[in-house]
């Protein structure tokens, strides 16, 4: 199988999965409740949502351990847990990925939860070694790439990408989530994270979740103006969340118009889009007919 690099050396543009969390509360994963612990309590649950990514057409499928640091588990029942959680994660999407040629693992590193000082009580090297334990039971389970994403603060996000490769020799790719249009919650630029991890050698830098598809094709654009070469990651959610007559969270962008979208970003640059939060495995076959086909 084809590397990481090599898929993009190939002239590849990669399809990524959609998302994990909305997905499993429509499978019944109760609101505020880890998804990491269907890991071990439903893992039927995760590989099934898994093989339907890849039948989708996914390239990348993405593990269910975006809050598997031991920071963010620490008052859960996964407490103690971390590598044994991140290697099985790992192992259940490499089981649904099976033989199918070219589909590659991402090992999810979502953020704490918890600011750094002096905004908040961690250390840089608390984060660090947080991560660190994260990426080696990530690397054990068989991932081929390491996902630090949804991160809004620099300091984090380098924390992260340091601990990462203190446990693994594999790409690592950097995503941010821009929820105040070209800028995150703690202000931080496209530029400063072009500028903070090129010269650190992440495999692809890019933007998750954030706020509409239309402000998701203004970050790429301006990544791809600060750097014409940079491998760009675009994964935005289905649109806004809204509140049904049912009082349920619901996002209202179709299959369809996500797959609009994708063409539009990867005409700007972007060589891997895939869903976040809202985008199910319609919306990423959407996506995929409409990139590899259309």
């Amino acid at each position: 199988m084809k590397t990481f690099f090599e898929r993009f050396q190939a002239g590849d543009i990669l399809i990524a999965d959609g998302a994990t969390g909305t997905n499993l509360q429509a499978e019944g994963l109760k609101p505020g409740m880890h998804p990491e612990a269907w890991v071990f309590d439903q893992p039927e649950k995760i590989l099934g949502l898994h093989k339907a990514f890849v039948a989708a057409g996914a390239d990348i499928i993405l593990t269910c351990t975006f809050g598997g640091t031991s920071i963010s588990l620490k008052d859960s029942s996964l407490a103690g847990r971390v590598k044994e959680l991140n290697q099985r994660a790992a192992e259940l999407a490499r089981q649904a990925v099976g033989g199918r040629d070219g589909v590659l693992v991402a090992g999810s590193m979502g953020p704490t939860g918890t600011l750094l000082k002096p905004f908040g009580p961690l250390s840089p090297e608390e984060v660090v070694e947080a991560y660190a334990e994260q990426a080696l039971g990530l690397t054990a389970g068989g991932v081929d790439l390491l996902l630090v994403e949804t991160q809004f603060s620099i300091d984090e996000a380098r924390s992260a990408v340091e601990g990462a490769r203190r446990s693994s020799t594999l790409p690592i790719v950097v995503s941010f989530s821009y929820d105040r249009g070209l800028h995150t919650m703690m202000g931080v630029k496209p530029s400063q994270v072009v500028q903070t991890f090129k010269p650190m050698g992440v495999a692809a830098i890019g933007a998750n979740c954030g706020t509409t598809l239309e402000n998701m094709e203004l970050l790429v654009q301006e990544y791809h103006t600060i750097d014409p070469g940079l491998i760009i990651w675009a994964k935005p959610n289905a649109g806004l969340p809204v509140m049904n007559a049912a009082n349920e969270t619901v996002f209202n962008i179709t299959p369809d118009q996500m797959a609009s979208f994708a063409k539009r970003y990867v005409q700007a640059g972007t060589r891997i889009v895939g869903g976040c939060c809202g985008s199910t495995p319609a919306h990423v076959a959407a996506m995929a007919k409409a990139i590899k086909k259309g």
